[in-house]
């Protein structure tokens, strides 16, 4: 019998070595993958992501399986392992524009926002862009504080969900200084959409229409930022304050503002208000802010010189006296404290927040509280009525002088008014101490610490809690 040739030999072989090696891979990569899908439909996402990995690798030719793994194990919580497989795929030219979304997520959850935005910007310049994608630009863009490309972006956003107040405020604040004639409509559209935002809104629109009256580019910044500050948007207002200031490098007023943002930001500010001052030393407005400022360092001298300098300048503004008062209690200095605010009810003497102001430095300090304290807390009543900061101090110099039922009547009257007033729920837990009442001291005393931000009123309720509470 003759022999097989040789090359009817090859083909035999190859077929061979396929069944041994070849094929055993492709079932368990196939396998592999249907275990993924089933792991993924069933919430098991991280041995999702494990069974599509080991399908990619067994299956080199199946370069879309490294996507779905990388997108499992984001959804499964492992973002740097997602990081690492959606890089894969996209190593592979084999990452989608979902993919490409779910490469920058990956990217921002471990810290790397950059990378995160150049993932999102791709995604975006492959077309169909998502209400979604939109939204993850914006914020990137506010991180880096690019708000010329995050008023782009939130545009988009609101095209996809024009019912979103927050996102309808957030481009009206961006408008305030890059359009203000454009602002007002979003502010206002977003206040209808949401009540909440109607207060501060108001704020706003008072500032926008004072600065749309100003011709000059450097004040109409200014009054945008101060309107901004009013708000607490210091971002945004030192933007404003940064405008002014190089529209108009001789402006004390810009310059001392701009001191101010950034000292609300954890900057400094002390060049500003130096540069400010030599501008314009009679400015009140810079030597109030750079007695603010030295006050926030400590330095009690250095601010009382400060404010000493805007009474002269304004000796009728029973403001700069207030701002006196305050210093040299600071200070320890408490006859000259008394007479400065006394010297402010006097300049304004229907204005509950004088009143208040005297009141208040009486009762922290023990002065003369029968026949000075107690009448301006009358008083700061009886022009505010209704005003429950008047009404809370008030009571508490009544509480100071032990009439405790005209104090509890005036502090429960307070939070009928304001129930998030931290500094009336501590005079009234001090109250309910007092009386012996320790489960309604113990709820004022944690409403006190938790509503007052972690001020002065918060640590008192702290140490309260811990004093009486352990």
């Amino acid at each position: 019998m003759r022999s097989l040739r040789p090359a009817v030999y090859v083909p035999l072989i190859l077929s061979g070595l396929f069944a041994l090696v070849v094929a055993p891979r492709l079932l368990a990569g196939q396998w592999d993958a249907s275990q993924a899908r089933q792991a993924a439909a069933e919430g098991r996402y991280a041995q999702a992501a494990e069974y599509y990995a080991l399908a990619a690798a067994r299956l080199p030719w199946r370069a879309d399986l490294w996507e779905p793994a990388g997108r499992a194990a984001l959804s499964g919580g492992d973002a740097a392992e997602a990081r690492r497989l959606l890089e894969e795929a996209r190593s592979r030219a084999a990452l989608s524009t979902e993919g490409l979304v779910a490469l920058g997520d990956a990217y921002q959850q471990t810290g790397d926002l950059e990378a995160a935005l150049t993932a999102w910007q791709a995604a975006f310049s492959a077309g169909n862009p998502s209400a979604e994608l939109y939204g993850r630009l914006a914020g990137a863009y506010y991180l880096l504080g690019d708000k010329a490309a995050e008023e782009d972006a939130l545009r988009g956003w609101l095209l996809y969900q024009p019912g979103d107040a927050a996102g309808h405020y957030r481009l009206g604040l961006l408008l305030t200084i890059s359009s203000p004639q454009d602002a007002l409509s979003e502010l206002v559209f977003a206040s209808r959409l949401d009540p909440e935002y109607d207060p501060v809104v108001q704020t706003l629109r008072t500032g926008l229409n004072l600065s749309l009256l100003e011709s000059d580019p450097a004040g109409q910044f200014v009054i945008s930022g101060r309107a901004l500050a009013l708000v607490q948007e210091w971002e945004l207002a030192a933007d404003a304050f940064r405008r002014a200031a190089q529209a108009d490098p001789e402006s004390a007023v810009a310059w001392a503002w701009l001191g101010e943002a950034q000292q609300h930001l954890g900057g400094d500010g002390s060049s500003e208000l130096a540069r400010a001052l030599e501008l314009d030393p009679d400015s009140v407005l810079v030597r109030s802010l750079r007695g603010l400022y030295w006050q926030r360092q400590g330095e009690t001298a250095r601010a009382l010189a400060e404010f000493q300098a805007a009474a002269a300048l304004e000796p009728e503004n029973p403001a700069w006296q207030a701002a006196l008062g305050d210093i040299y209690a600071q200070s320890g200095d408490l006859p000259p404290a008394l007479a400065a605010y006394q010297r402010a009810v006097e300049l304004e003497p229907e204005s509950s927040l004088y009143w208040r102001l005297l009141a208040v430095f009486c009762v922290q300090h023990s002065v003369q509280l029968v026949e000075v304290g107690l009448p301006a807390a009358q008083k700061a009543v009886q022009f505010a009525a209704d005003d429950p900061r008047a009404l809370d101090v008030l009571g508490w110099v009544y509480l100071d002088l032990n009439q405790l039922d005209e104090a509890e009547k005036r502090l429960s009257r307070a939070l009928k008014i304001a129930p998030e007033l931290a500094s009336a729920h501590l005079h009234l837990a001090m109250l309910y101490l007092r009386n012996g009442q320790q489960a309604l001291a113990y709820d004022h005393l944690l409403r006190a610490r938790d509503l007052s931000g972690g001020d002065l009123v918060g640590q008192q309720a702290q140490q309260m809690l811990d004093q009486f509470f352990r």
